[in-house]
């Protein structure tokens, strides 16, 4: 990405263009823009990265985001009776603005996927196994994409709690085939999550 220019804006381009969606030349957009109005974005947006930066961090137990002085909601005993397994944050939010599921969440931080080299020890699935085990949890609503990835992720989990005496479900109509929860549709989520299958009998 050489333009001639100063080595920290060179620095900034490269790093815009390493987040997603974003390319050398939206980067070098963007890095313009900001320079153009450094006093009221620039300093903003950098002081807003520092203090998410400083003071809000991954749970290792539940793979949500917390602030470091408040404790998770993970840690919260109550509305323990069931556990919905996410890809992510984004597909938590999605999930809540249906306002359908009102139970704890389990982030599991991606996919398996032996292609990328991502292994169950990767993500949060022993995290999960230990809260069922130290919870009075009923059931397990497993809310991947139904993506090759995120439907071999759940296969997974649910050999890894088949033991664990409680209920396994699955998102169901109105998930479309390779779809991702967090770029579908309020209806369609609110659908897919009211009408889930049991997989314990599979």
């Amino acid at each position: 990405m050489k333009t001639n220019s100063h080595p920290d804006l060179e620095t900034l381009m490269f790093l815009i263009a390493k987040l997603p969606g974003l390319g050398p030349k939206s980067a070098r957009r963007i890095a313009l823009y900001l320079l153009k109005n450094r006093d009221n974005i620039m300093k903003p947006l950098s002081g807003a990265l520092d203090k998410v930066y400083q003071n809000v961090a991954r749970c290792n137990i539940c793979g949500n985001f917390k602030t470091n002085k408040i404790d998770c909601n993970c840690s919260n005993k109550n509305n323990y009776e069931q556990i919905c397994v996410v890809e992510n944050v984004a597909d938590m939010w999605a999930l809540e603005s249906t306002n359908v599921y009102s139970g704890q969440y389990h982030i599991l931080g991606g996919t398996l996927s032996a292609i990328n080299g991502i292994n169950p020890e990767d993500l949060l699935i022993g995290s999960l196994v230990s809260r069922i085990k130290a919870n009075s949890v009923k059931e397990v609503i497993l809310a991947t994409s139904a993506t090759i990835e995120g439907q071999t992720t759940a296969h997974y989990i649910k050999d890894s709690i088949k033991n664990l005496n409680v209920k396994v479900t699955k998102l169901a109509h109105g998930l479309p085939v390779g779809g991702e929860i967090e770029y579908l549709d309020d209806g369609t989520l609110f659908s897919a999550f009211k009408y889930r299958s049991s997989l314990n009998s599979d």
